[in-house]
């Protein structure tokens, strides 16, 4: 019983955490929903452009907002694979012969991390505390941060 209360704490933390950062949370999920933030690089990815290998970026800087909310909880053991696989990548031409096996995980990885970080912004927006009953993407944020 006393890891439940802990995880409502928390995930009330988290949740004041987000609204005082909302303003700049607000800022990356537009620049992370943007022409060059979002349409190119998917485009990219679609246009066999080397090009893409720069959503990385973007994904690495949304990772790393999400994870100063709250530093001291771990992430999602999953979500942290799907970043890993498509985070830290060079291009290489010989890259071109097997295209979405190099290029998919880096688009994968960015979608679960804008996903995320919408979901948060969305809730931080919506919520004056920790819902009881959950909606599901308030329920994904918590899954996020090992909080359900």
């Amino acid at each position: 019983m006393e890891l439940a209360v802990n995880k409502e704490k928390e995930a009330g933390r988290l949740l004041q955490k987000a609204k005082a950062r909302l303003p700049q949370l607000k800022k990356l999920l537009a620049e992370a929903s943007s022409h060059w933030g979002y349409e190119d690089p998917i485009y990219r990815f679609y246009h066999q452009s080397f090009k893409v290998y720069d959503i990385q970026a973007m994904t690495q800087k949304i990772m790393a907002a999400l994870q100063s909310l709250v530093p001291h909880l771990k992430l999602n053991q999953n979500f942290e694979q799907i970043i890993a696989e498509g985070t830290g990548k060079k291009f290489d031409r010989s890259h071109n012969e097997n295209w979405l096996g190099h290029t998919r995980p880096m688009v994968e990885a960015f979608f679960h991390a804008r996903h995320m970080l919408k979901m948060i912004c969305k809730y931080a927006g919506e919520l004056d505390e920790a819902p009881q009953v959950l909606s599901s993407g308030w329920a994904t944020v918590l899954y996020l941060y090992n909080l359900r």
